[in-house]
């Protein structure tokens, strides 16, 4: 294990690279050996079958077993193998619904006002969704699938691997029971060799319980993540055990590639481990065999082995190049099992009085915090809307995610590494429990390889463990720092402290962070000098998307400056993260509104307001603060909108967000003069109403910039439009489509609130609708939404085959006068 990360008086600066050695100094690099047997047939000997499709679903019941498939009825469950009926063939589900996963059936009920005791004890937290011991009769989900095996699999391990679900599972199949999970982030399998029917049809059933939640915030319910089905070999790869550490040297860099090889058969086997690496373009652009290893019988044995590029790209924010690594594992003549693992070639270190650096380069972590939810899916996003919401940051300039509180989903780390994002990764429980390191391990075992992951972090806000119960913190975090370091010495160790970072869980993690506490970060720097210091969580500014004036009558908080009392602006807390040469940057709470957490307000809330974009995607005015001092190129936003009918003649705040040198705000052909734009701030005019409009004219290096606000006549048109026109036709893709209201002159009416119907004809179905209304309690569901303050979004997703898809939108009720209906047309192609 590298030394410095465990000696807190070498933590002058953490200079870790994106590998640091993985070979005892006894291991050589392997010289090229015998070609692998002639039967190398690429990833064959695995499959890893996708077991998304053809599900039943039914509510059970928490609390009566009669309501719950008589689950429960007596105590003779688990007494029998082989008995459970719900697994058997002969159990009729006709009645239960078809459904494909991912699915959460919280974000299909309906909301319900419950201010039974405070804070997590009410649902206020979970968004007044009725999940919990109080709503037993929508806290139980139960799913079946009935599938066959072939008879040639006899002989192959064949597992169901689960990226995760909410929260405690149960699962049978042909009714033996195999195994639980209570844990609603990790992803976790079972082995169901022994209890298959090869050659014929099997049933599986899980039983998810959703009466327990693991965090304070929305979570959704049921088989959230992906579900595979898994086949290998008798001598396979261990999950998540191969691993590749590359090491930047001049122009290339040195890999050092390590696996685990574990033998479930009857006899001793030797073993040899091939790896061929690949570029972007999958050219093979290095090979090394391991020398051979002997496998026991029930037993394991590491293979290792050294490789070099003598050229290798970077993974950096701007390129974000990745390679590829195939492991092939051989024995007896044959290729028994192989894994394929993606990774990049990047340093990164932080040094305690300059901050981050990236291959060298000096950055500041622009960075948000996220929960996985959406408006439309709740916590079931299909994984072309993990890339849409990542593009939506991206485009403000974010350059890092933080994965409150969980660990995330893997299309989410798989997206940052396409996408150059950079990662702090959080598990869900600070504990050193065998159950929090069991899911700490997991978390690490499989994101190792991501060059995006710069941080592990062991928790969130456990104030008891940073203050009154410091003497259990310290050795808590100390045995998870360790762990950390045994699975993964190549990246440091931290936590969200909410407070001094003096004292219990801090003094064992290698890089401190703040959430919020503003008043630490200078003093604790200067009292730590060769400790790095960043905001693991910062901001909370609340803001109301389309609003300007707060009215806690209607649970709106204006766009300008709301904060709530532990935080800070957008530019209070990017000028202390991001104007300190020592700070690593930060994590501005949040990215996104999230369900649950309806800050400032209870019920009708069923929303936060954090977000910097709203539950939708649809930026509130904070994101064009961040775009103007995250991005290079020039940026010019004003606001608010102006239709102000019935104010004429009222004073109206004229804000501008800007990197631009100076800034003229022009009204109705007048100029109220220019402002010289102050760094990291924003501009501020006072202006008496008029209809009109109002213009802001930047200028930046001989360069000018205009961007108009107009009042806008009454709605005539809708308007439907797409993130994407071509979508592929694989039951999975989707396109995001955003509903506006235009007026005579084809111009967006911000103010519009007019409900809409959608229908959509061809191969594929809307999944969700939305509107970014945190006080919104329509359907999630219903094809049917009104929009708030001017839009509403429709989640459309293939259904499996090519085609035309044709979505339309009308107005939906009685209105004075009619609306022209408006529609988009979507191209479902064949998947290549």
């Amino acid at each position: 294990m590298t030394e410095h990360l465990l000696d807190p008086s070498r933590r002058t600066m953490l200079a870790l690279a994106a590998a640091a050695p993985l070979l005892p100094q006894a291991v050589r690099a392997a010289t090229p050996a015998e070609p692998l047997p002639s039967r190398d047939v690429g990833l064959a000997p695995r499959e890893m079958l996708p077991f998304d499709t053809g599900w039943r679903f039914s509510l059970g019941h928490g609390s009566d077993p009669a309501k719950d498939f008589g689950f429960g009825m007596g105590q003779g469950d688990f007494a029998k193998t082989g008995d459970f009926k719900l697994a058997k063939t002969d159990y009729d589900d006709a009645d239960w619904r078809a459904l494909d996963l991912p699915h959460d059936w919280a974000v299909e009920l309906p909301f319900v006002r419950d201010d039974r005791g405070e804070g997590d004890a009410s649902n206020r937290g979970h968004g007044f969704k009725p999940l919990g011991r109080r709503y037993p009769e929508t806290s139980i989900g139960w799913y079946r699938r009935r599938f066959d095996v072939p008879a040639a699999d006899r002989g192959r391990r064949i597992w169901i691997e689960f990226d995760g679900a909410m929260r405690d599972a149960i699962l049978w199949v042909n009714g033996c029971y195999i195994g639980r999970h209570n844990d609603g982030y990790t992803s976790f399998r079972f082995d169901l060799t022994d209890f298959l029917h090869y050659g014929g049809e099997n049933v599986i059933v899980v039983r998810v319980d959703a009466s327990l939640g693991d965090g304070w915030f929305y979570e959704g319910a049921g088989i959230y993540r992906h579900v595979w089905l898994t086949k290998h070999d008798a001598l396979h790869f261990g999950k998540w055990d191969s691993v590749v550490r590359a090491t930047p040297e001049g122009a290339g860099a040195t890999l050092d590639l390590a696996t685990v090889v574990a033998n479930a058969g009857d006899a001793a086997l030797q073993a040899v481990v091939e790896w061929t690496i690949a570029d972007a373009a999958g050219s093979v652009v290095a090979r090394a065999s391991a020398p051979a290893v002997t496998v026991a019988a029930g037993g394991t044995a590491e293979a290792q082995v050294r490789a070099t590029l003598p050229q290798a790209q970077r993974w950096s924010t701007e390129t974000p190049v990745l390679y590829t690594a195939t492991a092939r594992l051989a024995a007896g003549g044959a290729v028994r099992d192989a894994d394929r693992v993606t990774f990049g070639v990047r340093s990164f270190r932080f040094d305690a009085d300059r901050g981050f650096f990236l291959n060298d380069k000096r950055m500041k972590l622009q960075g948000t915090c996220n929960h996985q939810d959406h408006a439309g899916v709740g916590a079931a996003l299909p994984d072309a809307l993990q890339r849409y919401r990542l593009n939506v940051l991206r485009e403000m300039g974010c350059n890092a995610v933080r994965t409150t509180h969980n660990m995330p989903t893997p299309e989410w780390i798989a997206e940052c590494d396409r996408a150059g994002v950079l990662v702090m990764c959080e598990t869900r429980q600070m504990s050193a429990n065998p159950e929090a390191m069991a899911q700490l391990e997991v978390m690490v075992k499989r994101f190792r390889n991501s060059p995006a992951v710069i941080l592990w972090s062991i928790g969130n806000e456990e104030w008891l463990l940073q203050d009154k119960m410091a003497e259990q913190g310290k050795p808590i975090a100390a045995t998870m720092v360790r762990r950390c370091h045994a699975l993964d010495p190549t990246r440091p160790v931290s936590a969200a402290v909410n407070g001094d970072n003096e004292q219990g869980v801090s003094d064992p993690l290698d890089i401190i962070g703040f959430n919020y506490k503003v008043q630490y970060p200078e003093g604790f720097h200067a009292k730590h000098p060769t400790r790095p210091v960043y905001g693991s969580e910062t901001s909370s500014a609340i803001a109301t998307r389309g609003e300007y004036a707060s009215d806690p009558a209607r649970n709106l908080v204006n766009s300008y400056d709301g904060v709530v009392p532990w935080g800070q602006t957008p530019e209070a807390w990017w000028k202390l993260y991001g104007g300190k040469p020592w700070s690593a940057g930060g994590f501005a709470w949040t990215g996104f509104d999230y369900r649950g957490e309806p800050t400032p307000y209870g019920w009708p809330s069923i929303s936060s307001q954090f977000g910097i974009v709203d539950m939708c995607g649809f930026p509130k005015d904070s994101y064009y603060y961040y775009r103007a001092w995250w991005r290079s190129e020039p940026s010019l936003h004003v606001f608010p909108h102006w239709n102000w009918e019935g104010r004429e003649g009222e004073t109206v705040s004229v804000w501008v967000y800007s990197n631009c040198d100076s800034v003229e705000l022009v009204v109705n052909g007048r100029s109220l003069g220019s402002q010289q734009v102050p760094p990291l701030g924003h501009l501020e005019w006072k202006v008496p109403y008029q209809p009109g409009y109002i213009e802001a004219r930047g200028r930046k290096g001989g360069r000018v910039l205009t961007e108009r606000r107009e009042t806008t006549g009454p709605g005539r048109t809708i308007r439907l439009t797409a993130d994407r026109t071509t979508i592929a036709g694989d039951g999975r893709d989707l396109a995001m489509l955003k509903a506006e209201l235009l007026d005579a002159r084809g111009r967006p009416v911000p103010t519009a609130m007019d409900k809409l119907a959608f229908t959509v004809s061809g191969p594929g179905a809307i999944i969700g609708v939305g509107n970014g209304n945190q006080n919104c309690l329509e359907s999630d569901k219903e094809p049917r939404r009104s929009l708030f303050n001017g839009l509403a979004q429709v989640i459309v997703q293939s259904t499996g085959r090519p085609g035309t898809i044709t979505v339309a939108a009308v107005a939906d009720g009685a209105r004075a006068e009619p609306l022209l209906g408006g529609k988009v047309v979507l191209r479902a192609v064949r998947a290549s």
